[in-house]
């Protein structure tokens, strides 16, 4: 991904600016999703797109409460505690026409267990998906699952017989480069269809006037027109000047500004995502520093000691402007588990952690890559800047590699990184989602997120057992005790918790969504 430049912006924005319906929503945020493969990748932008123009069975509103979708109501089956019972929406039509059954869910959510799909550790109770009729549809789990709507907001439905069609059956696989017909075209049930697609420039959507949905939302966006400008200042450029009237990602350092503008207003809300630092811990030796024959990071001092050094109070302050809340745990406020005793539990001291690193046998430091991305998350590469300052204080040496995400992430999944930065939203709002993703040891079906190389065969098998743990408060005992273990063997550096900024023209009636997913369908315009 090319780093987008004010020039290419402004011929684009011109492009789709004059004349301009009342009705078109010109969208703006510093990156691009990375695929329309509905279940390519698990990433937050690429799923905002993605749910302009296919659904999932659920959905929820800024409020997290669940709102029906493709199915109309769900249960735990009566007769067997291992099914859900999921009744379908009848009378919805995918995009090209064809008729949305339960054929077609059976069929994507067997695409979604595929190897390459980044949305399997979500489904992975799930033994079998059955239809029962054409709008009934049964999910068998692997003992009990209570929580299994929760993990399906992002799970979109293809229609199988456009899928086939059009040889996609097969998940795009990502990290491979690979491109496919799904990558850049998309046949779903929602709100907006797609116009056209330019990956990293321009894709434009049109409302679907034949949505199930057009009486019950408010549905007054006409067309999106979604532009990717990676460069703060130009998105700000765009958004004060006319040419963008809603702008996700704002610079912190441009709130008042924009606030103050004529016709502009900003609106904001803490975010249900965290952002830290990820340690390869699990590597006898690594490759991006400079000790020969030992990894330093497997050794906890060291990694208490680089959490040590991070002034979250200064980067809050100095690098968010305020718009950020210091975190001590890779989990949310918003979720189940969270805590706001472990949440303290990051401190900075830097004499400490240079006592620390001497111990641990590195008095005179040590030098490592810092992978970082730049177009992702609020202000990120200004973060790790600022983290390579502290580490230097207590003598570690931090080479900083910042690249766009579309190369930035893959370095994890494919474990080619000692040292990174990464954020995580829960859309589950419950701690199995960080534990599945995120602390899991990885296999193929699960930890596909987890880059520190921590597996603990003990600590699996009991997040493993939260599927199917009836219990509440049994599991929740559970989900206490792994994030113990987490804390205790700092397996990430917390950074904050961010909070969302987004920019619009005053005639657009937007909510901010706390999971940062705006659905233009409840949108709007006056």
């Amino acid at each position: 991904m090319k780093p987008t430049t004010a020039l290419t912006v402004t011929a684009v924005l011109l492009a789709t600016t004059a004349p301009v319906s009342a009705e078109t929503l010109r969208w703006a945020r510093s990156g691009d999703a990375l695929t329309l493969d509905p279940h390519s990748q698990n990433e937050g932008p690429t799923h905002t797109i993605r749910h302009q123009m296919y659904e999932p069975l659920i959905i929820r509103d800024v409020t997290g409460a669940f709102v029906p979708t493709l199915a109309t109501d769900w249960a735990p089956s009566a007769n067997d505690p291992n099914v859900w019972v999921f009744n379908l929406r009848e009378g919805v039509t995918f995009h090209d026409g064809a008729a949305f059954t339960a054929e077609d869910v059976v069929f994507s959510f067997q695409r979604a267990q595929q190897p390459n799909s980044d949305m399997k550790e979500l489904i992975g109770s799930i033994v079998e998906v059955r239809a029962v009729d054409d709008f009934t549809v049964e999910m068998v789990t692997d003992g009990p699952n209570p929580i299994l709507p929760s993990n399906l907001t992002n799970l979109f439905i293809m229609d199988k017989d456009w899928t086939e069609a059009n040889n996609t059956v097969a998940v795009q696989d990502f990290e491979g480069g690979e491109i496919t017909y799904a990558t850049t075209n998309a046949n779903g049930t929602g709100p907006y269809v797609l116009q056209s697609r330019e990956p990293d420039v321009r894709t434009v959507m049109v409302r679907n006037d034949n949505y199930w949905g057009i009486d019950e939302f408010p549905m007054e966006v006409t067309e999106i027109v979604y532009t990717p400008i990676q460069n703060a200042a130009t998105r700000v450029a765009a958004m004060l000047s006319g040419e963008v009237d809603f702008l996700q990602d704002m610079p912190v350092q441009d709130l008042d500004r924009v606030n103050a503008a004529d016709g502009l207003v900003v609106k904001q809300t803490p975010q249900n995502r965290v952002i830290f630092f990820g340690m390869n811990q699990g590597a006898d030796d690594i490759e991006a520093d400079n000790i020969d024959g030992a990894n330093p990071l497997a050794d906890l001092r060291v990694r208490r000691a680089m959490s040590m050094a991070i002034n979250r109070e200064a980067i809050q302050q100095v690098v968010m402007r305020g718009q950020s809340q210091p975190a001590g745990m890779i989990a949310p406020p918003f979720v189940n588990g969270w805590t706001a005793e472990m949440d303290a539990e990051s401190t900075t001291d830097v004499e400490g952690a240079k006592e620390l690193l001497a111990e641990a046998g590195y008095a005179d430091g040590f030098s490592i890559r810092l992978d970082c991305p730049n177009d992702r998350y609020i202000n990120d590469e200004g973060i790790c800047q600022a983290a390579v300052g502290m580490l230097g204080q207590i003598g570690i040496t931090v080479n900083l590699d910042a690249k766009p995400k579309a190369q930035h992430f893959p370095l994890i999944t494919d474990g080619n990184t000692d040292f990174y930065m990464l954020g995580w939203g829960v859309p589950t709002y419950d701690s199995e989602y960080v534990f599945n993703f995120l602390v899991h040891g990885r296999e193929s079906d699960i930890g596909t997120w987890n880059g520190t190389g921590y597996d603990n065969d003990e600590l699996d098998a009991k997040i493993a057992s939260l599927a199917s743990n009836t219990d509440l408060e049994a599991r929740n005992a559970d989900i206490a005790a792994i994030w113990r273990v987490v804390q205790d063997e700092q397996l990430y550096i917390p950074v904050h918790h961010q909070v969302l900024n987004w920019g619009m023209a005053e005639g657009f009636g937007i909510e901010v969504d706390p999971e940062d997913q705006p659905k233009v369908k409840y949108f709007t315009v006056n």
